[in-house]
């Protein structure tokens, strides 16, 4: 499609792709739909992103980012028959994160019929220069029947211009309120059982649940986060406003190809089923030195207001951004923390994590969240080291590890990253 043209677009499940190549040098870039009545938001709730990745009429979700050899995307779901009837325009936004359009090549968007999976529109180049903020396109009602335009329109304000242009209010990250104070010293902990079914609860002092905050007022969007890499791994919790509430892990995932590329090597086909079962989990080590799991497996799935502080939500096979698999972490505790290990096995649906395109996103519920992509796999790796939160006693750290291990024979996987971070725990078999 040519800038400024349009076409008729189904009544349906669309899938809203911005692709660009990456290489060095190249900035991220992130899609962002926005819910216009009268070519304004009604609230900041119809400003869908990376912060915010689902509108409360589930018509636009944020499904997230793949990196496929070198072709990134970022991608809405947009289920045109779910919008409300007051909504005249859905615009279709992209912003820059580390420099402008013009350094990010093969730039393009497309929308794609998911039930049929063929391409309805697409727009590429909209001729960027030193925008940092792009429209590239939008849905829009005629005559009761719903089109695609290529818009192209650029901000050299970034997100937070385009948002504000909208209506959205935007603010900085809110910081937390300070950490309480323990009622209590921690008294030492007595060893713990041989643990893999969960380990006997540490001797901590019964710590009460927080009292129920009343219903905050509304706040700005916040559009600020943290991306980690292999330059920069690292970041701290402490610094972003990160010290309290819940904090939530999501691992979410995409097969892009039917068989695993180590296998295929190998000459030995695996497929990548449908059934494919991914399952979050996490060793950790508290501040009286006892530790343990939390997964699925042996339904050790941990606890928010007592030890372990860690608490492992239902099991999803889709990887989808807005479920994927979830772990809660309860950060007014972390005085109890002395480290955490998130981590991910394969359980069943493949042999290896090659072909597999995941994310990593830590929402803390005050500060940025932090995000990463896990690396391509090139080994038959069946379990691997995600993140490491390490508390130093001054400042809550979290280290993008990103680490695939490849289990020896007869080995399982938890023991196996066991082993590799020096836990030092003793297994015995489990199921779900």
């Amino acid at each position: 499609m040519s800038k400024g043209s349009n076409t008729p677009v189904p009544t349906t499940a669309l899938r809203v792709e911005l692709g660009w190549r990456s290489g060095p040098g190249v900035p991220d870039a992130d899609a962002s739909a926005l819910l216009l009545v009268g070519g304004k938001v009604r609230s900041d709730a119809d400003f869908v992103f990376y912060n915010q990745s689902a509108h409360a009429s589930g018509s636009v979700r944020h499904e997230g980012k793949r990196d496929a050899g070198g072709r990134v995307t970022d991608s809405l779901l947009v289920d045109l028959a779910r919008v409300e009837p007051a909504i005249e325009t859905v615009i279709l936004a992209a912003s820059s994160d580390g420099g402008s359009f013009g350094q990010v090549p093969g730039l393009y968007i497309e929308v794609r019929d998911t039930a049929r999976n063929t391409v309805v529109a697409r727009f590429d180049n909209p001729g960027a220069t030193v925008e940092t903020a792009f429209v590239l396109g939008e849905f829009y009602r005629r005559q009761g029947a719903w089109k695609f335009r290529a818009v192209g329109q650029g901000y050299d304000s970034g997100l937070e211009g385009l948002a504000t242009d909208y209506g959205i209010s935007v603010d900085e990250p809110q910081q937390a309120p300070p950490a309480p104070a323990p009622s209590a010293p921690v008294p030492p902990a007595p060893a713990p059982p041989a643990p893999m079914a969960p380990p006997a609860p540490p001797a901590f002092p019964a710590a009460p649940p927080p009292p129920a905050p009343s219903a905050p007022p509304a706040q700005p969007v916040r559009l600020t986060k943290v991306t980690l890499t292999k330059a920069a791994p690292s970041v701290s919790l402490t610094k972003q406003g990160g010290t309290s509430g819940a904090m939530r892990v999501n691992l979410n995932w995409q097969v892009r190809k039917q068989f695993s590329g180590w296998a295929r090597k190998l000459g030995r086909p695996v497929a990548m089923h449908d059934d494919l079962d991914l399952d979050l989990c996490c060793l950790y080590e508290l501040s009286d030195g006892s530790k343990g799991v939390v997964q699925a497996l042996g339904n050790a799935f941990g606890a928010l207001h007592q030890p372990p502080f860690i608490h492992l939500d239902g099991d999803d096979r889709t990887g989808a951004v807005s479920t994927g698999e979830n772990l809660t972490v309860s950060l007014d505790h972390q005085r109890y923390f002395r480290r955490i290990l998130v981590f991910v096995t394969i359980y069943e649906g493949a042999r290896s994590f090659a072909d597999l395109h995941a994310t990593v996103t830590l929402q803390p519920q005050y500060g940025a969240p932090v995000d990463f992509s896990l690396d391509e796999c090139t080994v038959p790796s069946t379990v691997c080291a995600l993140a490491l939160i390490t508390n130093t006693g001054s400042d809550l750290v979290v280290q993008r590890e990103a680490r695939y291990l490849v289990p020896e024979r007869g080995v399982s996987p938890q023991r196996t990253v066991d082993h590799a971070y020096g836990w030092g725990m003793n297994w015995t078999p489990g199921r779900k």
